[in-house]
Formats: structure tokens, C-alpha cells, sequence
């Protein structure tokens, strides 16, 4: 196979990019204590500039307002409707290609508002710690 120019200096060989694929065939999903399912997309101290997780919220649930601190989020809506609230901002309408962005530290929600399951994206950067998740209540 033919080489390309990694844009650092270095040149790669195609069948080499192979390794950087990631499959995630079986990850399973979990019920996280937020009020969503979450599949765990891309998310290793490798790679602790970014994570990325499936989110799952069955329609009419709403998840806990919770904040994420030293750590952006970004929902990239995939499936369904809901209502995204962030920070002190009235919830806003979100379908699917929407993208709610999250600075760190502000307290955020999802409400699915559909008769389907509301699927996002959740990217964080940097990548997601446990310890980084701070339930604010029913602030």
C-alpha cells in the first residue's frame, strides 16, 4: 500500500491507520446513576484528551441535573426530541443533528420529550472520569 504524509513529518502506511480503528462490537451498555443508559464509545487514559458515549433516555424521562467538573461536553443529538437545559438558560428544543455545548463546571439536563428513545452522543473533553461527575440535586 502507498504512504501518506501524517502531517507531522512523519509518513504512514495505510495498512498501519488499520491499528487506529477502534471496533466496539459488544461493548455493553449500563444504566448510569445520571438517569440514562450509556454505551462507552472512546474513553482510555491513551487517548485523555476526548470520550465519547452512546446516551440512551427512554421517553418522558428526564436526567438528574448534574455538572462535570474540568470537563466540556458537547450532546450531538442522534435519534428522538427532547429539551436541553444548561446553566441558568430556559430548556431549549434539541432534534436530532442538534449540538448542545456544555462549558465545564455548568450544571446541564436532557428531558426526552418523544415517544422514542432520545439518543446523543455525549463528547468530553477532556475524556470523561467518574470523579469529574458532581450531582447538583434538584437545584
Amino acid at each position: 500500500m502507498s504512504d501518506i504524509d501524517s502531517g507531522q513529518g512523519k509518513e504512514l502506511n495505510i495498512s498501519e491507520l488499520m491499528e487506529f480503528i477502534q471496533h466496539n462490537d459488544g461493548q455493553a451498555e449500563y444504566f448510569f446513576k445520571e438517569g440514562c443508559y450509556i454505551t462507552e464509545l472512546l474513553n482510555s487514559s491513551d487517548d485523555p484528551a476526548i470520550s465519547v458515549a452512546k446516551a440512551r433516555v427512554e421517553p418522558g424521562q428526564t436526567t438528574r441535573w448534574h455538572r462535570l467538573k474540568e470537563t466540556a461536553e458537547h450532546y450531538l443529538i442522534v435519534e428522538g426530541s427532547g429539551l436541553a437545559e444548561v446553566g441558568d438558560e430556559p430548556a431549549r428544543e434539541v432534534i436530532a443533528e442538534d449540538v448542545v455545548v456544555i462549558p465545564a463546571g455548568i450544571r446541564q439536563r436532557i428531558t426526552n420529550t418523544g415517544s422514542d428513545d432520545l439518543i446523543f452522543l455525549a463528547i468530553c473533553t477532556p475524556r470523561f472520569v467518574p470523579d469529574n461527575y458532581i450531582d447538583c440535586g434538584e437545584e
